[in-house]
């Protein structure tokens, strides 16, 4: 795999790296301008930027950033004898650019109807990932194709909730409050999600807040879900929720950010 595959790869996978890439070579410098290495938590994945000392301390920049979960991109100038050590007279210029995927943040969409058909490709382009269920295959084959998209079919969608990430966010809107209360049990009483939103009204959240405390709920865990979901603007038009939805997802991951 070229470099720009491995890059590729990484990316779909969600791994954490460092895009290096000798920009400028003066002098005598153990590689030429415009060589590019990998680097990953496990050190050194794949290509060069001239070997030895030059090579390890850029290894060494890299992991750094890694560590930091510094997101911000920079270019270092060294001297290879002053700064490096090495007995060359040259100077190298590297660029150091990270990519930390789309994680950690995880959107976990119940339903595949109209408004999730509106909602997912809003958020697709967001640093996120997005898992959509639904038991309806002709639904979730219109959804678009993107490499931080996974679609899931399955007749038991509340089984998908034990394998989500803690941080995940969760909208629920399947094809009506029966098939949402199984989702709400699960996530509300094995689990504790920042935000779980369900598509509906006011008087649909109180009679799915009175069923979850009829299964077994405590008042406050069936309390800990917001309904309607989304910011209050717009009409019914499902893009017009779908962009009230995606508003409020946003507005929350920044809030709990600020938190933390």
């Amino acid at each position: 795999m070229s470099i720009y595959e491995q890059v590729v790869a990484l990316e779909n996978e969600g791994t954490p790296f460092v895009l290096v890439t000798l920009v400028e070579a003066i002098g005598s410098t153990p590689q030429d301008a415009a060589a590019k290495m990998i680097v990953t938590s496990d050190g050194l994945h794949r290509g060069t930027v001239g070997g030895g000392r030059v090579e390890a301390a850029a290894l060494k920049a890299g992991l750094e950033m890694l560590e930091k979960a510094d997101g911000k991109p920079r270019f270092e100038s060294w001297t290879l004898k002053g700064d490096v050590g090495m007995t060359c007279g040259g100077a190298v210029k590297l660029y150091f650019e990270p990519h930390f995927g789309p994680g950690p943040w995880t959107i976990a969409v119940f339903g595949a109807g109209h408004i999730a058909q509106a909602l997912v490709p809003v958020l697709l382009p967001l640093p996120c990932r997005v898992t959509c269920v639904d038991s309806r295959p002709e639904w979730l084959g219109r959804l678009p194709k993107a490499s931080n998209l996974s679609v899931v079919q399955s007749e038991r969608p509340a089984d998908l909730v034990t394998t989500l990430p803690d941080g995940a966010f969760l909208v629920v809107m399947t094809m009506g409050h029966t098939t949402d209360r199984p989702i709400l049990r699960r996530a509300l009483s094995e689990r504790s999600f920042p935000f779980i939103g369900v598509i509906g009204s006011d008087a649909k959240a109180e009679i799915l807040r009175r069923e979850l405390v009829g299964e077994g709920l405590t008042p406050e865990q069936a309390a800990r879900f917001r309904c309607p979901v989304g910011l209050d603007f717009g009409t019914n038009h499902p893009h017009e929720i779908a962009l009230s939805i995606a508003g409020q997802l946003l507005s929350e991951r920044d809030r709990l950010r600020k938190a933390t």
